[in-house]
């Protein structure tokens, strides 16, 4: 750690030295008509021998920009670009001091296209009017670069450990390769496993339904979506990666990927088999698939689970085989017909032990669980979707997305638990074995009618969706739970359930816009959705003469039913300005609820009606292209399960008895969220500050109460005025000194919350407070080393009333380090060490640990085939101890996790493109 310290700051000690050397070429960018000063044109300087881009910058609210750079002996230009403006350049033999250029002024272009772009000289940065391009080629980066790599040397990009991206402060939520899904729309795949050379533009705008995009309404979300064009050259062409692996105890991983674009038609197919709880098709070249099992998480190693369309793959608890093989289709099939299509197959078989000890709270006094279990679990799933889009002619389209899904899980599970009271005084335990098979079934559908009208802003659109889903559960258990306390009976099972669970949900919704004035217009929805659900359960017990399980047990079977129909009625407003915009909706909610159900030859029916009010408000404003704030508001209602208001038992668990509670009411909430966000691209540096949160005026919570041997019997009741709030700040900047690049990145994240609940029928409060601070830091000597250390200290606190603890608090430390050097040519030796600490984790459970990977590449025959040896864990300290505290327990849970193993593998890539190889002159000069 000292060693490490004491390298940063010889790094900024040395980037002040250097900063000394730099020169200043600053000037103002104003419109040659109107003498007004030009707010986020892209300045660049370019070699004259190459035209390799120098440095850039854009110009701030005043027209103003300033370069910070070192002595150029050889002749360059300096460039300002703007959409629509004709491009203004000036030569500059060498650069060797300061110079002011004054007032540049730049003329309007007579063509009425909204850029003119001159091949080779597309300046690496455009601020459009709701859109943020970067020019791929401008940024340096290594040859065998994947599109991830790419984004983090963009300014105002950043990506954290666990992989989310932001964009100035802006969470993206979707991320397109030439406008369409590749293989899903949260991009994990095109990160992971496109290369960045192949990339033209990276563009950056907010993230819209089709409808939004159609009509070109203002985005609803405070979410950004990026899209990945492909350069033309490289559109046409075939390029794909072959891995294979072996290693120490056993372990094992392989990969293929294979794409082939051509124009509009793009097939890709991957596949992988590893049981390193891996995703197993990442292409990066230091620690690709190791990098799914390192300690991301605060209180644990990541389990190394990784989702896709909705799916959760590997990881899980324990260890994992995996399977999976994918492909993804996206062609125009006629003109204007478009269509985009992925499969998947996944399997998954996982070994887990579990060992968990939980303190739970209560007003006459505290007892604790310790259970241990041993897991096998095997599941595999299908999973097609599709988009299809029509455009009718230029203003109108229709959108038909069909998903269909099977999945099926079976698992084992051998368990013991005990439960003993403050004096250690024995109150139940249990032995068990059980087994489940989920079968799963789904297809979910939307059709999505939009239509445009002579005058600008008069639109209608339409929708029908539908969600289908079924699940057959058939369960087996084997157990025997001993109480201790008092005179009720042991609880001996041996039997089978066959439970079958169907939800069915149909909606069909319209809305109308008509502009009123040019930035105001007026619009009426009307939706009408249907929801039912079912429920359906047979218990059989053992029959010991006939040696089957045909002995009817109709205490454990049940029929439920639960219909809701709902219409919503709305109209409003929504005012676009150039600087603002402002969306309001208003309107009342119609509910049926109706629930039904069967048990013990008891027939119960419980109808409700409700008329409740509805809002959605949201809107923004801009006070320069890079800075603004974001706000919503809406008021949101959330109805209980059949479960939580019918009064019928459910003694499927013989230690928690639920029952519904007929007087239950819906969830009612009040939700709002702000934002303010400014990057300043002349600094390369900025900062957004967020915060949101939750008051409810009316919620569902549990209540629980206990007998003498701790069972619990768990109903539901409404509480009010509870609340959830969380709050934030992020702030970041860059700087690039010749081949030296400096990136910091600080923040925090923080929550204070009010939670009400019952603990054994007496009413409780928690305070709870929460906050995150982190920095991190990311030094890049050119393409031959880089280090990126960061820390971040979790802490947590609450505070009790009316309760048998005053309050409770944890922290957690956490470092990690990675350090990547690419030398000598062809090697790549890169290493990432992490470091937790859990103040608060129980005697028995680790507290801390460290987790250290290493990888030594080498690349040959022109870099196809690359050789790799890495260690997982080479301290062999990895663990998974969790600490889960709530309001009325705290619970200790340890799971078996990969442990140190090594590595040999062998990566084959072929690329083969119909055009040229992109030529390095359009990239920085380092």
């Amino acid at each position: 750690m000292p060693k490490s310290l004491a390298l940063i700051c010889f790094i900024l000690i040395s980037t002040f030295a250097f900063a000394q050397k730099t020169i200043s070429l600053k000037g103002k960018v104003i419109d040659e008509t109107t003498k007004l000063p030009i707010e986020s044109a892209t300045v660049y300087l370019s070699s004259v021998k190459d035209s390799a881009v120098v440095d850039y910058t854009i110009t701030n609210k005043l027209g103003n920009f300033d370069f910070k750079i070192k002595k150029i002996a050889q002749p360059i230009v300096l460039k300002v670009s703007y959409v629509s403006y004709r491009e203004t350049k000036i030569r500059l033999e060498s650069v060797s001091e300061d110079k002011d250029f004054g007032t540049i002024e730049i003329k309007e272009s007579t063509n009425q296209l909204d850029e003119v772009v001159i091949k080779n000289e597309t300046p690496p940065i455009r601020i459009k009017k709701d859109t943020l391009e970067f020019n791929a080629s401008s940024f340096k980066l290594r040859p065998d670069a994947n599109v991830e790599t790419l984004l983090k040397q963009l300014p105002g990009v950043e990506i954290d450990a666990e992989g989310k991206i932001t964009v100035n402060g802006k969470e993206v939520n979707q991320i397109l390769v030439n406008g369409k899904p590749f293989f899903d729309k949260d991009g994990k795949i095109a990160l992971q496993n496109l290369p960045s050379d192949i990339i033209n533009k990276v563009q950056v705008t907010d993230t819209k339904t089709k409808k939004e995009e159609i009509t070109g309404q203002a985005a609803s979300s405070n979410n950004a979506s990026i899209n990945l064009t492909i350069d033309e050259d490289k559109n046409k062409g075939f390029f794909g990666k072959f891995m294979a692996g072996a290693g120490t105890d056993k372990r094992y991983e392989s990969s293929a990927l294979v794409n082939y674009f051509k124009d509009k038609q793009k097939i890709s197919v991957l596949a992988s088999s590893n049981n390193i709880n891996a995703t197993g098709f990442s292409m990066d070249e230091i620690f690709d698939n190791m990098g799914g099992s390192r300690n991301n998480s605060f209180y644990t190693s990541s389990d190394g689970s990784f989702g896709l369309n909705g799916m959760t793959f590997g990881g899980n608890k324990g260890i994992t085989h995996s399977n999976l093989v994918g492909i993804n289709y996206s062609d125009e099939l006629a003109k204007d017909f478009e269509s985009t299509a992925s499969y998947f197959f996944a399997s998954a078989d996982t070994k887990n032990k579990n060992k968990t000890n939980q303190i739970n709270f209560l007003p006459d006094g505290n007892f604790t669980t310790n259970s241990i279990s041993d897991t096998k679990e095997n599941k595999y799933s299908h999973n097609l979707n599709t988009e299809l889009e029509y455009k009718i002619d230029s203003t109108a389209s229709i959108v038909v997305v069909p998903k269909f899904a099977k999945s099926n899980n079976r698992s084992t599970k051998n368990a013991h638990e005990e439960s003993v009271d403050e004096a250690n005084q024995l109150l139940n335990e249990s032995s068990s074995f059980v087994t489940n098979e989920n079968d799963i079934s789904s297809f979910n559908n939307a059709i999505d009618f939009n239509k445009s009208f002579r005058r600008k802003g008069r639109n209608i659109s339409a929708s029908i969706q539908n969600e289908n889903r079924k699940t057959e559960i058939d369960n087996l258990t084997n157990s025997s739970t001993i109480f201790y306390q008092g005179t009720a009976p042991d609880d001996i099972r041996n039997q089978i359930k066959n439970t079958r669970n169907i939800a069915d949900k149909y909606s069909v919704g319209v809305q109308y816009n008509e502009p009123i004035l040019d930035s105001l217009s007026i619009n009426v929805s009307l939706d009408v959705e249907r929801e039912k659900k079912l429920e359906s359960r047979k218990a059989f017990d053992f029959d010991s003469t006939l040696g089957t399980y045909t002995v009817e047990n109709d205490v454990l079977s049940n029929y439920l039913t639960s219909n809701r129909n709902t219409i919503w009625a709305k109209s409003g407003f929504t005012i676009s300005k150039k600087k603002y915009n402002l969306n309001v909706r208003l309107g009342q909610e119609i509910t049926r609820f109706d629930n039904h159900s069967q048990y013990l030859g008891n027939v119960v029916d419980l109808k409700k009606d409700y008329i409740l009010p509805v809002a959605d408000i949201y809107g923004g404003y801009n006070f320069t292209k890079s800075m603004g704030i974001w706000v919503n508001y809406n008021y949101s209602v959330y109805y209980p399960e059949a479960s939580q208001i019918l009064p019928v038992e459910n003694l499927a668990n013989p230690l928690n008895t639920y029952i519904g509670n007929p007087n239950l009411d819906p969830n009612k909430s009040h939700q709002g969220y702000f934002s303010f966000r400014d990057y300043d691209y002349a600094t390369r540096s900025g900062y957004s500050i967020y915060m949101g949160g939750s008051l409810y005026d009316n919620q569902i919570v549990s209540s629980t109460t206990y007998d003498e041997n701790r069972r619990r019997t768990t109903t539901y009741e409404n509480i009010s005025g509870t609340y959830e709030s969380w709050f934030g700040f992020h702030w970041s900047k860059t700087i690039k000194k010749g081949v030296h690049s400096f990136k910091f990145g600080g923040g925090f994240n923080a929550g204070y919350d009010l939670i009400k609940g019952y603990a054994n029928a007496e009413l409780y409060e928690a305070k709870v407070f929460d906050i995150t601070p982190r920095v991190n830091f990311t030094y890049d000597y050119g393409e031959l080393f880089s280090i990126n250390p960061s820390y971040r200290y979790t802490v947590n606190d609450t505070k009790y009333s009316n309760y048998v603890v005053s309050s409770a608090s944890s922290f957690v430390h956490k470092f990690n380090m990675q350090v990547t050097n690419y030398w000598p040519k062809n090697w790549v030796f890169g290493n990432d060490f992490g470091y937790t600490y859990n103040s608060n984790i129980a005697d028995g459970f680790k507290k801390d640990f460290y987790l250290w990977n290493t990888s030594l590449a080498y690349s040959f025959y022109n870099k196809k085939f690359t050789v790799k040896v890495k260690v997982y864990d080479l301290l062999n300290q990895n663990q998974n101890a969790t600490r889960t505290i709530t309001p009325t327990t705290i619970r200790d849970e340890e799971n078996i996790v990969l442990k140190r193993y090594a590595m040999f593998s062998l990566t084959y890539k072929i690329e083969k493109f119909a055009g040229k190889e992109k030529k390095s002159s359009g990239r920085f000069n380092w």
